[in-house]
């Protein structure tokens, strides 16, 4: 026992050792036979009445055998107030809330923290207590000095050490290994999700981090951590649940209120999202991020002046940041001036030799090409575009290779004969319009139209229909089964059931309006149309399609915020139209009638015979309001959200031969598809 006594030092040495000794032997029986340790105790306090080792070794029993009021009476006779030892101080406080005293335990915990201000336990305990007395600020401001206590922890510090050189095997053993002595810690939970992350397994790092919160409510840094990962598999609503408690914290500060309205944004809570970011300007004015990010969100809203005052206040306040110059540029009706082309070379030249800056150096180029194309010069406007397309594509993950095999591989898999062989099934649900393609196609003109019917709504690009996709073929990558072909074909009735019940269960959210239908515009969702058939065999497929030269110039010219990787080459581009326009020709005459096309030159050309034509597939009547889509403010988060906003114009059509010269990559990689065009090539039929 550490509980020094002077009156057991004094007694007779033999008399005083034999009473430390059983002391001893009922402390380390603790665990296992309270009972006993209670009673050696009684015993030494029948000798020596008030013994403070006799009174610690009693009340721990106590607590143990479920007797805590009786406990935390011997405990608190322990002598020396706020000044009791640390392990006095954690029993009396442990005993106190069981014994329901929650202010006694407030009272030693916080004693406890003032002697160990270093013990991230105390304070994890001191928060719980905190919180069931309701101050819930209180708590939450504990829970954060116990993290910030756990920051200083040998033991974390190693596995963060070893999981942030990539030795993630030594990282997860010695989590385990702490995991194994304090399974209720929050942040080496937290620090266990992080690692399952890092290694792919998202429904192990959502469990952990999960629980990591519900361990610990006021952990900040894990509660943020939670919402990312949620948002990654697309969870929006969870993430929307713990953005709000972030949001609450009491020193979470605008990082808080960002991240909700991140959240928001992605849910398509936009005019939200929008009151957030004027708040935080209202408090911090010369903050370029959050100009940048109001410009984002007045663009998707439809208030191009303002989005255009945003954006411009964001270079203003930071020259060279690149996201907010390609965002003014991408304003399609925005022309950027001389001033504009000399602001923006001055910053390139100011980022010649800053490391990590790529990111703002390739939205220059494209910003610039813009510009040059704006004013004419299509040699300067095509070198700026090259630098930045070069640039990007040395930062982005992409495979041709690999795209062209599993394009390959939907094609063999899903003949008529397997359609026919796979009979019924699936989520019988009409509502999903599924509009496919390439990016730059004319899909979102598609999309305005429709959503302009009194019948459908139109949402935006939505990923749940890619994350069922890439669960799916996750299961052949790990190996349960041999091939693509092999798991699509162990999809019986009632899995397709229940994976098209997910989809519209998942996009529900996205959903504002009790409009029967509703437009989803992802358009690279034209790999998974057999997905699509099969488990929503009564959605509705479009197939939106433009001039292959013209459709890969524009993607290749256009920056994208995230994903369409294949956009930054020409040859890749190219070669990823080819393997669009042979998988879809397959499903043309494996399922024939399934899917809609809309050529868009078609469509700017005629627009009401193409509408009637859509509409007649879709089986709807025809509505004069789909021929004033661009009187829809609806908000359009994509590249053409301004182009949508006004009537249709033909300039685009032949646009990129301004830069024929040097396309030739990409006529080469496209090879007999572009001469075939708005016909399929005979090398492409199945």
């Amino acid at each position: 026992m550490e509980l020094a006594n002077p009156a057991v030092s004094g007694r007779d040495g033999a008399a005083g050792a034999a009473l430390r000794s059983a002391l001893d032997a009922a402390a380390a029986q603790m665990e296992s036979a309270p009972g006993f340790a209670l009673a050696e105790a009684e015993k030494a306090l029948q000798t020596m009445p008030c013994l403070p080792p006799a009174l610690f070794v009693a009340g721990q029993a106590l607590r143990r055998l479920g007797r805590p009021e009786e406990a935390f009476a011997l405990l608190a006779a322990i002598d020396g107030g706020a000044r009791r030892p640390a392990m006095v101080l954690w029993e009396l406080a442990q005993a106190a809330s069981e014994a329901q005293r929650h202010d006694d335990a407030i009272a030693a915990l916080e004693a406890l923290t003032r002697q160990q201000p270093g013990v991230a336990s105390g304070w994890f305990l001191l928060a719980g207590e905190l919180r069931k007395a309701a101050r819930t600020d209180d708590a939450w401001r504990a829970d954060l000095s116990a993290v910030h206590a756990a920051s200083r922890d040998p033991q974390l510090l190693a596995a963060a050490t070893d999981m942030n050189a990539g030795k993630l095997d030594e990282a997860e053993a010695k989590l385990a290994a702490r995991a194994a002595l304090l399974p209720d810690d929050p942040v080496g939970t937290r620090m266990q999700g992080e690692l399952a992350w890092r290694r792919g397994d998202m429904t192990e790092a959502l469990r952990l981090v999960e629980r990591a919160v519900t361990l610990a409510p006021g952990f900040d840094l894990a509660r943020d951590f939670l919402v990312r990962l949620l948002m990654q598999v697309n969870r929006l609503p969870n993430a929307l649940v713990h953005a709000e408690v972030l949001a609450q914290s009491p020193v979470g500060g605008s990082a808080a209120r960002l991240v909700l309205a991140s959240v928001l944004v992605r849910l398509g809570d936009q005019e939200r999202a929008r009151g957030i970011y004027e708040a935080l300007l209202a408090e911090q004015p010369d903050q370029p991020l959050l100009w940048q990010n109001l410009g984002h969100v007045l663009k998707t809203l439809g208030e191009q002046g303002e989005a255009i005052a945003a954006y411009r206040a964001a270079v203003t306040r930071q020259p060279a940041l690149g996201e907010a110059w390609w965002s003014l540029a991408n304003l399609k009706t925005v022309k950027l001036d001389g001033a504009d082309v000399a602001a923006m070379e001055a910053a390139l030249a100011a980022l010649k030799d800053e490391e990590g800056r790529e990111e703002d150096v390739f939205h220059l180029h494209f910003s610039l090409g813009k510009a040059h194309e704006d004013a004419g010069d299509a040699a300067r406007a095509f070198a700026h575009y090259d630098k930045g397309n070069r640039l990007r594509r040395t930062l982005v993950r992409y495979d041709a290779e690999q795209l062209c095999a599993e394009a390959a591989a939907a094609a063999a898999t899903f003949t008529a004969p397997f359609i026919a062989q796979m009979g019924e099934g699936g989520c019988p649900a009409e509502d999903p319009i599924f509009i496919v393609g390439l990016p730059r196609s004319g899909s979102t003109l598609v999309e305005q139209i429709l959503a302009s019917h009194s019948m459908i709504e139109g949402t935006m690009e939505l990923s749940e229909m890619m994350v069922i996709a890439a669960r799916l073929q996750s299961r052949v990558d790990e190996g349960e089964f041999a091939d693509f072909a092999a798991m699509v074909r162990s999809l019986g009735p009632e899995e397709r059931l229940r994976l098209g019940e997910e989809y519209i269960e998942r996009t529900r959210v996205h959903r504002k309006t009790d409009a029967l239908r509703f437009t989803d515009k992802m358009p690279n969702n034209w790999q998974h149309i057999g997905l699509i058939r099969l488990i929503l065999p009564n959605a509705k497929i479009v197939d939106a399609r433009r001039h292959p030269m013209s459709c890969c110039f524009s993607g290749w010219k256009q920056h994208f915020a995230r994903g369409q990787t294949f956009t930054y080459d020409l040859t890749e581009i190219g070669r990823y139209y080819r393997d669009y326009v042979r998988l879809m020709a397959h499903y043309d005459a494996a399922a024939p009638g399934a899917v809609h096309r809309v050529i868009y030159e078609r469509m700017v050309a005629d627009t009401a015979a193409e509408v009637r034509r859509v509409l007649d597939f879709l089986g709807l009547p025809f509505e004069e309001g789909c021929l004033e889509f661009h009187r829809n403010t609806r908000a359009v988060r994509t590249a053409s959200s301004e182009q949508v906003r006004q009537p249709i114009y033909t300039d685009a059509v032949e646009h990129w031969k301004a830069f024929a010269p040097w396309l030739g990559p990409l006529e080469a990689a496209l090879g007999d598809v572009a001469t075939s065009y708005p016909g399929v090539p005979e090398t492409l039929r199945p």
